[in-house]
């Protein structure tokens, strides 16, 4: 098990120093779910939602989310993001939204976390968007799927949770 890198030696937490670390180009994919009733699926699918229109807004929550998470998340620093990506399939297997998420820099700290809130913000915005028809929707399964760069390398997820 590694220590824990956000803990000073006397266990308060403080911000890791990346000054010494050298620019990698570091990039990171997580995902998440929003379940919903067919219905409302079929709604999203037709563009039919009374705020507007649901996976584009959505899109845009995540992107903005990103690129302010060191806003959000205190210890989280604030990144010079190259490139952020968020991506929403309609799913009737779920029935639902399945949300992915990239993030990408040159830098000295990964960008796990951008991904993730990206995700989190997208599939919260969602619900927002169409919670006056279905509050029983579930927000769930978001995780990391994969990172690249930096020292603690490579990271692939399993395919199944």
């Amino acid at each position: 098990m590694s220590k824990l890198t956000h803990l000073d030696a006397g266990g308060a937490a403080h911000m890791v120093d990346v000054s010494t670390k050298p620019v990698t180009s570091r990039s990171a994919a997580a995902e998440g779910t929003v379940r919903m009733r067919p219905e409302t699926l079929a709604l999203i699918r037709a563009g039919d939602a009374k705020k507007g229109d649901v996976l584009g807004t959505a899109r845009l929550a995540g992107i903005m989310a990103a690129k302010r998470t060191h806003e959000l998340i205190p210890l989280c620093h604030a990144l010079q993001l190259s490139k952020v990506s968020v991506d929403l399939t309609l799913d009737d297997a779920l029935p639902g939204v399945r949300v992915t998420a990239e993030a990408k820099l040159a830098g000295q700290t990964g960008v796990e976390m951008e991904a993730l809130t990206a995700v989190s913000v997208a599939c919260l915005t969602i619900y927002d968007m169409v919670k006056a028809v279905d509050r029983a929707m579930v927000i769930g399964e978001i995780r990391l799927l994969a990172k690249s760069g930096g020292r603690s390398g490579d990271f692939v997820a399993d395919k199944t949770p």
